[in-house]
């Protein structure tokens, strides 16, 4: 059997990226769209999205379950590790040198700032409800009601 892997992989990419845009999340492909979309007031929930069994199979879940809440973050928003690679970096720089990347993750800001972050660690090996609860933790912390 001849599979070619860049389509493969295209055909994946396609998909993880239409879940996110189904479930409300902007994607930010160019650090220009990381600019605008951290820039703005209020809060603002940022997937680091990837093609890896936990990022289709917990972390996209939970993006998009997480945010049926009663306070959630004003904006949705969403890089894709190895895919937008300069998105990414420039998404990844702006977390500071705190951050540990990693992908799937979760990163909560709130008038620009780092307020929340579910990193990968905390991703894979669980199950998406726990990673929805943990961020819906967050989100209380951090979001107005709607």
């Amino acid at each position: 059997m001849n599979m070619d892997y860049d389509l493969f992989m295209q055909q994946i990419t396609t998909t993880a990226r239409a879940e996110m845009e189904a479930a409300g999340y902007e994607q930010l492909r160019t650090p220009e769209d990381v600019e605008a979309a951290f820039a703005r007031k209020g809060t603002t929930l940022v997937m680091v999205n990837s093609v890896c069994g936990c990022a289709g199979g917990i972390a996209r879940p939970a993006a998009t379950h997480a945010v049926h809440y009663d306070k959630r973050p004003d904006y949705l928003v969403t890089v894709f590790a190895g895919q937008d690679k300069e998105a990414t970096a420039a998404a990844r720089y702006y977390f500071g040198e705190d951050h540990i990347p990693s992908s799937p993750s979760f990163i909560l800001l709130k008038d620009g700032q780092v307020v929340g972050e579910v990193g990968r660690f905390e991703i894979e090996g669980h199950d998406p409800m726990s990673v929805v609860t943990n961020l819906q933790g967050h989100f209380e912390e951090n979001c107005e009601e709607i």
